[in-house]
């Protein structure tokens, strides 16, 4: 028996293959990893790794040798390069590996600057993977200049560990404010105040033209035609999909890897899970990039694998660290039309509305906010506005109403 093959060696797959072993112990697992590490969680790498606070193996989802005592088989450093459809096999490491059933579990990878512009020059990088950060450690030195690209929150995190370090920073938006695909104006004002306060020069409505410099950045020139000097730079401008395994085998994608509700592929036997796939979701598809996300996602594509049959229901939640500041996120806001604020300064919460059905919670620093607005939105449950607003309002009965 070939068994379960995973292609993919983070969070989803690393998830995944946990269930799985959870669910069945006789079941032969294999999980593919393109890196030298065994599966690590990726949220730390751009704030407490890369600020000293934690060690390597702390990064580490199961410590290395759980994965043996399990009887899961880690090929790591062995990215796969092709799928054949027709013969159930990945091939990765220089073999052809058989599978009765294969998941996907391939992430997504950063977008990168065009060499055109620079982005090709040492001194530029991205934020994904362990490799990254260890590159870049070097440079966060006292007094070096670093330029962020983009006021995700990818970019907005970055510069926070960099000012923390005493790095001078200035980040530029071409939109025309920070966090605008993915947060209100209310809550991208406190990001803002947050970072002007530890000395962040954020430039918004302004784009990058192109990096300067010949081997080496050692600047930038932007479209409003001013010029910053930088050491180093980090371009946090977006994550896309790794689906090309997945292309290259003729599966269907759709910004992401095309799955039902239970996980299936369009190709026989095989499912994908985590940021990679995009799923059905009230009507459309949806595509989520987080933690819980991949975890939820790739235990249920486990269960399903074994014959399960349970449909995924995401209840999406979020966080960013920033400085002292966290901001967790409950649900999602698209399609909101108004915000309504609980409390003033810090802590507070935003709270998105589509006319009177609540859809999401931004909560800064307010952990109990959070909890309530998660707890009402996966119940289905939407307060008054005013009654959020009145800062008399004791959310906990909101749940009980």
């Amino acid at each position: 028996m070939s068994g379960i093959v995973i292609v993919g060696g983070g969070q989803a797959g690393a998830s995944l293959a946990a269930k799985a072993r959870a669910l069945d112990p006789d079941v032969p697992i294999t999980l593919i990893g393109a890196e030298i590490d065994p599966p690590y969680q990726r949220p730390p790498l751009s704030k407490a790794y890369l600020l000293g606070e934690m060690a390597r193996e702390r990064l580490y989802l199961r410590p290395s040798d759980w994965y043996a005592e399990s009887r899961i088989t880690l090929r790591l450093d062995q990215p796969a390069s092709a799928i054949d459809l027709a013969a159930k096999t990945v091939h990765a490491g220089g073999s052809d590996i058989p599978y009765d059933q294969l998941a996907l579990t391939t992430g997504s990878v950063a977008v990168h600057l065009p060499a055109s512009i620079g982005g090709e020059l040492d001194g530029v990088f991205t934020v994904r993977t362990l490799r990254d950060v260890d590159h870049m450690e070097p440079c966060f030195q006292p007094g070096a200049r670093l330029l962020v690209v983009g006021g995700g929150y990818i970019g907005l995190e970055a510069a926070a560990v960099a000012a923390k370090l005493g790095v001078k920073v200035t980040l530029v938006e071409m939109a025309e404010r920070i966090l605008g695909r993915v947060a209100s104006a209310e809550t991208a004002d406190i990001v803002r105040e947050l970072h002007h306060e530890h000395g962040v020069d954020i430039r918004e409505g302004v784009g990058l033209e192109r990096l300067t410099g010949d081997q080496r950045v050692t600047g930038s020139v932007l479209t409003d035609g001013s010029h910053v000097d930088a050491d180093f730079v980090i371009v946090g401008i977006g994550i896309r999909p790794d689906t090309r395994l997945a292309e290259a085998a003729g599966i269907a994608c759709d910004n992401g890897i095309a799955v039902d509700a239970l996980g299936q592929t369009s190709a026989d036997g095989v499912w994908a899970a985590g940021d990679c796939t995009s799923f059905p979701w009230k009507g459309g598809r949806l595509r989520l990039e987080s933690v819980q996300n991949a975890i939820d996602q790739a235990e249920c594509v486990a269960a399903n694998m074994l014959g399960a049959g349970a449909p995924y229901e995401p209840k999406p939640w979020f966080w960013s660290d920033q400085y002292d500041m966290k901001l967790q996120i409950a649900g999602l806001n698209t399609g909101y039309d108004r915000v309504v604020r609980r409390g003033e300064g810090r802590p507070c919460s935003l709270w998105y509305y589509a006319g009177d059905r609540l859809l999401a919670v931004d909560a800064v620093d307010a952990a109990r906010d959070y909890m309530v607005g998660k707890r009402l939105i996966e119940a289905g449950k939407s307060p008054d506005p005013d009654a959020i607003a009145d800062p008399q309002t004791d959310l906990m009965a909101l749940l009980r109403a």
